[in-house]
């Protein structure tokens, strides 16, 4: 059986071949790349790239996780694993406020009802504070990720020390988990969705 992965950039090729290597060396595993998808999602998923999408995921056989959050929802509903979802059910589990990290508009809304579902599903509802980090986005355009995690990280670690209240942060898009390992320092938690997501999709193989 093969795990396969629905990425909107090319660089979570790497990531994913990386957790695999590490987590379950030899297993069977394809990249489906579509950087046209997210590009028109901007604006929102029209019913044309809705179908387009679900037609796709829905020919793959066997587990698949879909890394990218805009088009998250559509790609679950064609029976893909949300990239976030395991994340998501983690943090909800918790417990305090919850830091919400974001960089693309499109990702704001469609995130923060997952994690909405996640903490009723746990019944732990609480706070959640939006910090959209868009300005850098551009680096992570541009394949600067050493500079856009650690620009990330540096604006993070500001907003925890100034709210003392968090008890952990989310990384919301599979993009910005360079970020996690060079806030590990931190006192709380800071979940991003690849290692997550990957476990998810291994499991359900």
């Amino acid at each position: 059986m093969t795990l396969t992965f629905v990425h909107t950039a090319e660089v979570h090729r790497v990531t994913f071949d990386a957790l695999r290597d590490q987590i379950a060396p030899g297993t069977d595993i394809t990249h489906i790349v579509r950087p046209e998808w997210l590009a028109r999602a901007q604006t929102g998923v029209d019913p044309a790239l809705e179908q387009e999408i679900k037609d796709e995921i829905g020919q793959m056989t066997g587990p698949v996780v879909c890394t990218c959050t805009t088009i998250g929802a559509v790609a679950e509903e064609a029976g893909a694993i949300r990239v976030d979802w395991p994340m998501m059910q983690k943090a909800a589990k918790t417990g305090g406020p919850i830091m919400f990290a974001y960089c693309l508009d499109s990702t704001y809304q469609p995130s923060l009802s997952l994690l909405d579902r996640a903490l009723e599903e746990a019944g732990m509802p609480t706070k959640v504070h939006a910090m959209p980090l868009g300005q850098y986005w551009p680096l992570f355009e541009a394949g600067q990720n050493e500079a856009f995690a650690a620009v990330l990280a540096s604006e993070i670690r500001g907003m925890v020390e100034h709210k003392r209240d968090i008890a952990c942060v989310i990384l919301a898009q599979a993009s910005m988990a360079g970020a996690a390992a060079l806030l590990s320092d931190l006192p709380i938690p800071v979940f991003s969705s690849p290692e997550f997501a990957f476990r998810a999709g291994f499991a359900a193989m």
